[in-house]
Formats: C-alpha cells, structure tokens, sequence
C-alpha cells in the first residue's frame, strides 16, 4: 500500500485560505483516487473532497462546494487541497486517503485503503 503524508496545515483567520498537500510514496500513485476527509473531535470521519485516479473526476462535500478545490500532480506524487473562504466550522484534523482499487463510494471510509497520519486546520473568527 501507498504512505500518505500530510502537511500545510496551520492557524489562519475567517475567510482566509490555507493549501494542503498529500504526498504519496511509491510509483504506483497514479493508480489511486484519492480523497481527504475530516474528522472533529468525537465525530465520525467524513470526506471533504476527491478526485479520480486520472484526475478527470471530483467530488466536494456540499458544505465545501464553491471554497476547496482537490487537485493531483501525478508527477510530484502529490494531491493539494486548496481552501478558500475558510470559516470557523471548518477547523478539524484533515486526512488524506487513498481508496481501495475496486471502490464504490467515494463518502465511505470503508472505501479506503491507506490513511495519511493528519494535518490540524484551525480557523479563528
């Protein structure tokens, strides 16, 4: 399986922006979609964003639709989570994911293969 590290991270202000990175090991990257969830303190994990093997298929969550934008360089082995218009909401541990080969619900977790360790998002109103 693919090791997933996340980073990028940070304390930002309301309607600030903050971009994630999720860089794989491997040369087998290019053959996984990839999604990042979040998951708040005592909550269930929930995805946030994902997008396709190939990169010509995304998903948002609609509370994100229109702020994040999910991205891959399969050359740099590396998928970013830009996040705009950042609210106080949105501050949790963000994850990032690489889905089974055969998956068939990109908002399920069981879906998911391998699991980076998590970058903290904190936004302050």
């Amino acid at each position: 399986q693919v090791q997933l590290v996340e980073s990028g991270g940070g304390l930002v202000q309301a309607g600030g922006s903050l971009r994630l990175s999720c860089a794989a090991s491997g040369r087998t990257f290019s053959s996984y979609a990839i999604g990042w969830f979040r998951q708040a303190p005592g909550k269930e994990r929930d995805v946030v964003a994902a997008v396709m093997w190939d990169g010509t298929s995304t998903y948002y969550a609609d509370s994100v639709k229109g702020r994040f934008t999910i991205t891959r360089v399969n050359t740099k082995n590396t998928v970013y989570l830009q996040m705009n218009s950042l609210k106080p909401e949105d501050t949790t541990v963000y994850y990032c994911a690489a889905y089974r080969t055969s998956f068939s619900n990109v908002r399920s977790v069981d879906q998911v293969g391998s699991w980076g360790q998590g970058t903290q998002v904190t936004v302050s109103s």
